[in-house]
């Protein structure tokens, strides 16, 4: 008998998971990462909600620094959305091959 097949201290074998444990994903804290993933993408697609000269700041015209702003904004809501998905999607513990365990084909 190999090691693998032998039982463990708890008398389940080591290469089975009971995939009833492992939570379903939190839908609604996915979907809240999508609307942050889509807040920069909505903003920089309106343009006309940017594109004008005023007002400067320290002489360079709103058009540039709008966008240069997003930068920071969009790594930050994606950072955010990282950590939402994180939480909202359990952990699946992997099996010996690398395969996560209880993903369906």
């Amino acid at each position: 008998m190999s090691t693998a097949d032998q039982a463990d201290a708890g008398g389940t074998r080591r290469d089975e998971v009971d995939h009833d444990t492992v939570p379903p994903a939190r839908t609604g804290l996915l979907v809240l990462a999508g609307v942050l993933l889509a807040i920069p993408v909505v903003a920089l697609l309106w343009v006309s909600s940017y594109s004008r000269v005023e007002p400067r700041l320290w002489g360079f015209p709103f058009f540039i620094w709008y966008q240069f702003l997003w930068v920071f904004l969009c790594s930050a809501l994606t950072y955010t959305a990282y950590r939402i998905v994180l939480v909202a999607r359990p952990h699946r513990p992997m099996t010996g091959t690398g395969e996560r365990t209880g993903e369906r084909a």
